[in-house]
């Protein structure tokens, strides 16, 4: 049987006084805990935790990290340790929740810790839990994937049958120069039924400055080991290494959010659908190099971005992506398409729209965006260049979503289906898009917003 792990999200509230001044600062964490093993009190579970630290006024860290402890039997404390930038500086919170049978509420939801940088103590505080208003939404987020789920699905899905296509790209913002990097590794088997070759290419999208790439292949198709490999170009579970023309890339990928399936999670297994598309990991961390024969190396740390898949037919006669990270450990992905299909390709685009927020995936099934209630309630799209929009709503809630891929930082390519017909796709590492989430409370109030300023991943493709 395949062991399965633990994701929950949690929210503390408090205050922090820094060493540096005299009063004390409101301070929030909202976090996503992922351990690697069914989380079971009476043993000591260690957990990896990605969120956002915010302390008023000086702090606001969407791409906090770091890990837990829990071990609320054996040990009696839940110990939290998390790295953050405060004011350019990265600093660490330790502290732990020191768990105690005459005070059981109070040693569950209180949090004391130190802030320290180089090892010095530069602040002290403390949180709480709101139980009030954060129990029933803590205890809701808590989910038990399996531990190899998303690892499995890097391999090699083509079956020999003509007339597929197979994808495993990667896209990813380095966040020291904001540069936007893509990776596209593809095979194609003709339905004519001659054989199946893979090809490929990397881009690269600085800031400011034109974009650049390079295609590689095509090569035959040998379809062996547990990702993508051919002619000296490896896509594999953290591994991603390769050349191409000017180009040579050396990346790790660390995982750090469950899988994410953008169309329904059965299309994946049975593959009934024109193609379906999934991210073994919604979010990963990417280190490693990106050299160039003229301008020289771009060295990343701690880059983030995702990897994805796909697998159908071919290309649409017209879609829209975008990936989004928006900070704090929540993602956004959408995929709207219009097939080739006879019948299908007279709709109006079909949405599918996941949005990962403080730990839970919204909405709740992928199909409910695209075809709603018997078609009716569905999400819409208005696709095209240089701006798309995607909204939508589920019960109480609603999201808007605005996408501006400048022409500038637009790369057009071509892409060939396996019945030889072409397409082209534009797409720009560094969009912009701006994401709100609305909840219904008598009228729409503002539940969050995201304003993503070239860290947007996005592409609009036709015929």
């Amino acid at each position: 049987m395949t062991a399965r792990v633990t994701t929950f999200a949690e929210t503390m509230l408090g205050r922090v006084r820094l060493a540096d001044e005299d009063r004390d600062r409101p301070m929030r964490l909202d976090l996503v805990v992922r351990t690697e093993s069914v989380l079971l009190p009476h043993r000591t579970t260690r957990a990896r935790v990605t969120g956002r630290v915010r302390i008023a006024g000086r702090a606001d860290d969407a791409e906090a990290v770091g890990e837990l402890e829990i071990s609320p039997l054996a040990r009696r404390r839940i110990r939290y340790r998390i790295s953050f930038t405060l004011d350019g500086r990265r600093l660490a919170l330790d502290g732990w929740k020191s768990l105690t049978p005459a005070r059981p509420v109070a040693s569950m939801t209180v949090l004391p810790f130190t802030l320290y940088e180089d090892g010095e103590p530069v602040g002290e505080g403390r949180l709480r839990f709101p139980l009030t208003t954060g129990l029933a939404p803590f205890l809701a987020s808590f989910r038990f994937p399996r531990a190899t789920e998303g690892t499995g699905d890097l391999a090699p899905r083509w079956n020999g049958e003509p007339g597929r296509t197979e994808v495993w790209y990667t896209t990813l913002t380095d966040p020291a120069t904001g540069t936007g990097i893509w990776l596209h590794h593809e095979v194609v088997a003709p339905t004519d039924g001659s054989r199946a070759y893979a090809h490929g290419w990397v881009a690269r999208f600085p800031k400011d400055g034109p974009v650049e790439h390079a295609r590689f292949g095509p090569v035959p198709w040998t379809g062996q080991g547990a990702g993508y490999t051919t002619d000296g170009i490896l896509a594999q579970p953290g591994l991603l290494t390769g050349s191409a023309g000017p180009f040579a890339w050396e990346l790790t990928e660390t995982p750090q959010a469950p899988p994410l399936h953008t169309f329904p999670r059965w299309s994946w297994r049975r593959p009934l659908l024109p193609a379906s598309q999934m991210l073994p990991a919604a979010r990963c961390v990417y280190n490693g190099t990106l050299r160039h024969s003229e301008w020289g190396e771009l060295r990343l740390e701690q880059a983030v971005g995702a990897s994805a898949r796909i697998y159908g037919h071919g290309n649409a006669r017209r879609w829209a992506w975008l990936h989004a990270d928006l900070g704090g450990g929540d993602v956004l992905e959408i995929v709207a398409a219009v097939s080739v299909r006879p019948g299908l390709n007279r709709l109006p685009p079909l949405v599918f729209l996941r949005l990962l927020h403080n730990g839970r995936t919204w909405p709740r099934r992928s199909e409910r965006a695209a075809v709603g209630w018997a078609g009716l309630g569905r999400f819409r799209a208005e696709l095209g260049l240089p701006e798309w929009r995607v909204t939508g709503r589920v019960g109480r809630r609603r999201v808007r979503v605005a996408v501006t891929q400048p022409p500038e930082r637009t790369l057009a390519l071509d892409y060939t289906d396996p019945d030889g017909s072409g397409a082209v796709c534009r797409n720009s590492e560094t969009a912009d898009a701006v994401v709100t989430l609305e909840k219904w409370r008598g009228r729409w109030r503002q539940e969050a917003e995201w304003r993503l300023s070239g860290t947007a991943h996005a592409e609009v493709g036709t015929r």
